[in-house]
């Protein structure tokens, strides 16, 4: 720190220039002052006795800030002075009580009533011993009642130095955490003349003026830390809360869910629901098909000795016929019950008219009843692959269940029945194949198209388990291999079962060799019951088929066994002509025949 050098004696103090930090040096005291004090030891003058004592000095609220540590407590005993903050010069005091206010050096301090004295004469070096308290050490002064830091004692109505610590002075314009309090100076006394301090820049950085004292330091960048506590404080208020009151929320919405979902809401509930439409269905369509239909569908179920089974009839005429499957009927037998139920759920009795095993179908009858409705008959020689069909039965006796799906293949050689052993109760015939679901019970139900007419009779089923007969012995489900009788086929035998009883066969007229296991039907080297294997006279006959001829082709398609050909033979009816294919010693010729008729059992 540069520092401004004294003048000679009287002369004004040179001025001395601001540091870079901004702290100034006081003034030092006079040449005249330094040569008569030259131990360097000060002392400010004692109040004298006679003067008016003055009340303690007020001390000025301390700066707003925060609290450090060692605000409020009480300065130490024997502070130390900061190295690096300059020292109050014991030269620069003012004059005190009674000093000439036209001294120079007095005026110059700015009236303070403060003046260095020698330590000899404050009592800094003890002299000899004099008066009463003679032989006794005298302190360096009295007790200071003003509590000053030992740099001297102050005048009556100076006010003490604030208290330094020892340690690193702050940077320029940021002061440290807690700012020194502020000491506000006593009045002058009353007769003391009042003097306008100079317009010196020492004055006005006097570390004693009241004014210096008065205005704190600002902070070069102030940190709000209690904002930042209390945003702090808010911010996590605030999220307590959110999280409290979505606490609360899902309790209340849990209760009042469970609630409701206990005790049914509210109130009443009523569900909306689309306005009541009688409106018809497409006749094509098949619902359309099932409500034209069902009336003349009926339920059959059968009972007589040791056996019993359900299935499925419809109506041919208003007479009270009904068609069915021969293997329905068959356990009734010649006394046993046959009962039909119609879909209006009315009960009838019925006995049969007629059966043939070979065919598989039967007609039985009801009596009494009134307003029948038969159904429409179609002609199967028109149904072609993939043509839309509706089954309707009662699968499991579950009555009137409608089915569709599509007809599957037409022409399929099915063989069903062969319980008896002898093959008289075997059923030979060239099946509709259908995909509609057919199930035990369906057996007897019709098989109709788009428009409702009937187009085959349900018959057999191939199950997974192996059996094909849905009233039989298995009671396997379908896989979608559903059989029905062409109805050309049905009507021609339903009309011989109504009008004869019998249904009459077309034949050939030759034994056919049914183990056989090349390509073809063969005809066998003896006939039954030890005849003649191409009947004498018959159809074969008259063509030139001979025992050993193996037929490979009916009306140029081509067959695989004995079965094919009886099957392909019973589509026809009795008086049909057939061209068949005829290989005998390895050449093949074409040969036509008329069928022949056999009476049905």
């Amino acid at each position: 720190m540069n520092q401004g050098k004294p003048g000679p004696p009287g002369d004004e103090p040179t001025v001395r220039p601001e540091t870079p930090d901004g702290d100034f040096e006081l003034p030092r005291p006079a040449r005249a002052a330094a040569a008569a004090h030259d131990e360097g030891d000060y002392e400010l003058e004692r109040p004298r006795p006679s003067e008016t004592p003055l009340p303690p000095p007020r001390t000025a609220p301390p700066a707003a800030g925060p609290r450090t540590p060692d605000e409020g407590a009480t300065p130490p005993a024997t502070p130390v002075p900061d190295p690096a903050t300059p020292l109050p010069d014991p030269g620069a005091g003012a004059p005190g009580p009674g000093a000439d206010p036209t001294d120079p050096a007095a005026a110059q301090d700015g009236g303070s009533a403060v003046r260095a004295v020698p330590a000899s004469e404050a009592g800094g070096v003890p002299g000899p011993a004099t008066g009463p308290d003679e032989g006794q050490v005298r302190p360096l002064h009295d007790p200071d009642p003003y509590s000053t830091p030992p740099y001297g004692e102050p005048g009556p109505w100076a006010p003490a130095p604030p208290v330094q610590h020892p340690g690193n002075t702050p940077a320029h314009g940021v002061p440290s955490a807690a700012p020194p309090p502020v000491v506000e100076a006593a009045p002058p006394a009353p007769d003391s003349a009042a003097v306008t301090p100079p317009a010196d820049p020492w004055g006005r950085y006097d570390p004693w003026a009241v004014a210096a004292a008065a205005t704190p330091l600002q902070q070069a960048d102030p940190v709000p830390t209690e904002g930042k506590r209390r945003r702090g404080r808010t911010r996590r208020t605030l999220i307590a809360g959110a999280l409290l009151l979505a606490l609360a929320s899902g309790g209340v919405g849990g209760i009042v869910g469970a609630y409701l979902e206990r005790n049914g809401g509210m109130g009443t509930v009523e569900l909306p629901q689309a306005a009541g439409n009688d409106a018809g269905r497409d006749p094509g369509s098949v619902a359309g098909i099932a409500a034209q239909a069902l009336p003349s569908v009926v339920t059959l179920h059968v009972s007589g000795a040791g056996a019993a089974g359900t299935g499925t009839g419809f109506v041919l005429d208003e007479r009270g016929h009904i068609l069915t499957n021969n293997h329905v009927v068959e356990p009734a037998g010649d006394d046993g019950d046959i009962t039909v139920t119609f879909n209006s759920g009315d009960t009838a009795e019925a006995a049969v008219v007629g059966r043939d095993s070979g065919y598989d179908l039967a007609v039985v009858r009801v009596k009494g009843v009134r307003g029948l409705a038969p159904l429409p008959l179609g002609n199967s020689d028109n149904a072609r692959v993939g043509d839309p069909v509706v089954a309707i039965g009662a699968p499991f006796d579950l009555a009137g269940t409608v089915t569709s799906g599509i007809i599957s293949a037409r022409e399929r050689p099915i063989t069903a029945g062969g319980e008896k052993g002898d093959g008289s109760d075997v059923s030979y015939v060239d099946a509709l194949q259908t995909d509609a679901p057919i199930n035990p019970g369906n057996s007897g139900g019709p098989l109709l198209d788009t428009e409702g007419r009937v187009i085959g009779i349900n018959s057999a089923i191939r199950s997974a388990d192996g059996g094909d007969d849905p009233d039989g012995g298995g009671r396997a489900g379908s896989i979608g291999l559903g059989f029905a009788i062409p109805i050309n086929q049905g009507k021609r035998v339903a009309e011989e079962l109504i009008n004869t009883g019998k249904a009459t066969h077309p034949v050939i007229g030759v034994t056919l060799d049914m183990d056989y296991s090349g390509d073809g039907a063969r005809v066998a080297a003896r006939g039954n019951g030890g005849g003649p294997p191409v009947t004498t006279g018959g159809p074969g006959a008259k063509a030139g088929i001979k025992a050993g001829d193996v037929i490979t082709e009916v009306d140029g398609r081509r067959i695989h066994s004995g079965e094919e050909l009886i099957v392909k033979t019973r589509a026809h009816r009795p008086g049909d002509r057939l061209d068949l294919t005829v290989e005998r010693d390895g050449k093949e010729r074409k040969v036509s025949l008329v069928l022949g008729s056999s009476g049905g059992d």
